[in-house]
């Protein structure tokens, strides 16, 4: 018998590729369990489902750094509670200072869906009753025929995992001009924003501020303090952008707004996703 759960969840991070860099990415779960009938004559009850995988997947992989560690691109050292994790990518050197457990180690030469998907059935399998006999991922990107960007950030203000320096999403953007949709500014915007680190002016600091990486002048460099601790972050400046707010949706949507005005003056309605499903809309009227 096999039990499925479709959309179980979805798992919002980023990720180091050694030709795209640092790339935010959001898959959404489906699950599959099959196994015999227990006594309650199923094989999983699914209240069970969101309480024993959902979490595990929260806790492996979400708003996490995946690295492949199979590759031969990076280097990693810890000191005391920081874990410092250096990667070589085709777009320069990625360097991340963070808390241990704002990172993910993927045993594969390539973080895609099915590298995650193969780390998820390994770690949660074993937490499953006897009677289950195999247990299966699908992960997939939302299928959409809009534009969209991949994204990385911090919140460092956030109570939650989102406070962590690179986690990311992919994420949809619907731009409209004078109240019609414009596919020529969807498409500007998702080419700049193409696997883009959205780094806070207030969080960027100088290279002498550095506590555990070094920076060369063609880097950015973005640090702060929060509830889980210290992070730092140094990026080649051509995969960053520089934004004067916090990098919450509601902020970018602002942002994006904002920014178009200054390039185009029209109406503007800004439809900003973080992630599958959630996200906001800011207005800029014509000045």
């Amino acid at each position: 018998m096999i039990l499925f759960v479709r959309d179980l969840t979805v798992i919002d991070f980023s990720y180091l590729c050694q030709q795209r860099g640092l790339l935010g990415e959001s898959y959404i779960v489906d699950v599959e369990l099959e196994g015999e009938l227990d006594a309650t004559s199923m094989v999983f009850d699914f209240g069970h489902v969101k309480k024993v995988i959902k979490k595990a997947i929260d806790q492996l992989v979400d708003h996490k750094l995946a690295y492949p560690q199979a590759a031969d691109c990076y280097q990693l050292q810890q000191q005391a509670e920081i874990e410092v994790l250096k990667f070589q990518s085709a777009r320069g050197l990625i360097q991340v200072a963070s808390p241990t457990e704002a990172h993910v180690a993927i045993p594969c030469q390539q973080i895609n869906e099915q590298s995650v998907a193969e780390f998820l059935q390994q770690q949660i399998f074993a937490l499953l009753p006897d009677n289950v006999q195999a247990l299966r991922f699908v992960l997939r990107a939302e299928k959409s025929q809009n534009f969209y960007y991949h994204y990385s950030h911090g919140l460092k203000k956030h109570d939650g995992n989102c406070q962590r320096i690179a986690h990311g999403h992919r994420s949809t953007i619907e731009i409209y001009q004078n109240g019609m949709l414009s596919p020529r500014l969807n498409k500007y915007w998702t080419e700049r924003w193409q696997d883009i680190y959205l780094g806070t002016v207030e969080d960027q600091i100088t290279a002498e501020q550095l506590r555990y990486l070094q920076a060369s002048a063609d880097d950015l460099c973005f640090s702060y303090q929060a509830a889980q601790g210290y992070f730092e972050i140094v990026l080649p400046a051509a995969h960053c952008e520089l934004v004067d707010c916090d990098s919450t949706v509601e902020c970018l949507a602002d942002y994006i707004a904002r920014q178009l005005q200054q390039l185009e003056a029209a109406s503007y309605k800004v439809v900003a996703y973080e992630g599958v499903g959630k996200g906001a809309v800011a207005y800029n009227p014509a000045r």
